[in-house]
């Protein structure tokens, strides 16, 4: 089970305009190289006739595939600016393509970088980017009796239940991050004297949003 990273959720856009130049950044979540690769390609039909289409892109947990485009710009002003905006955040399984509009106005490889790491920053600030970590859902069943003290072990955990239902015991289903399940169940045992039921299901990696559990 791979460890916790950042992973691009949903993407967005955002843009920079400088020296009439137009600089127009697209996120996309990836998986793969073919996926990337099919992303930017779909950016140049979409911004046809834009005269850059720059791209980096960073995938898996350790970040150790990557690749960048300059895509006619000056060597190292536009696609590696845009992978530095990537590897700084720390966000994996992201394509981030920044379009360009010329306007006329050169501005130089030092105004070319700071273009390109800007609007790379944009279209990361209007993403979604989430935490990928590895879990298991619990199941505790208990009487009514206990279920004020496994809400308040809960709460200090900070672990919210994903279901709880109500019939001749109280059952309730929480995410836990996997290096916190045995510390978890030891201490709802130890705070109910043992007078629980608790099962974990099998291993999946999870994220949180608006408050919400989502299965990746």
């Amino acid at each position: 089970m791979a460890g916790r990273y950042k992973i691009l959720w949903k993407g967005g856009t955002g843009e920079l305009v400088e020296k009439k130049s137009r600089f127009i950044a697209t996120t996309e979540p990836v998986t793969t190289e073919a996926e990337a690769a099919a992303f930017v390609e779909r950016i140049r039909k979409k911004y046809w006739d834009a005269r850059h289409n720059c791209y980096a892109y960073v995938l898996g947990e350790q970040g150790r595939v990557q690749k960048c485009s300059d895509d006619g710009e000056p060597s190292q002003t536009a696609g590696r600016p845009i992978l530095d905006v990537l590897l700084g955040e720390g966000v994996r399984d992201v394509c981030l393509v920044v379009t360009r509009y010329f306007g006329g106005v050169l501005l130089g490889t030092g105004g070319l970088v700071r273009a390109y790491s800007g609007a790379a920053q944009e279209g990361l600030r209007n993403s979604e980017i989430v935490e990928k970590c590895p879990g298991r859902c619990m199941e505790i069943t208990a009487d009514y009796t206990e279920i004020g003290k496994i809400q308040y072990i809960l709460a200090q955990e900070k672990l919210a239940a994903l279901d709880t239902k109500y019939t001749e015991k109280v059952e309730v289903s929480v995410m836990v991050p996997e290096e916190e399940l045995s510390s978890l169940k030891a201490r709802i045992t130890e705070g109910t004297a043992g007078r629980v039921q608790i099962s974990v299901g099998e291993p999946v990696d999870y994220a949180l949003t608006g408050g919400e559990v989502i299965l990746l």
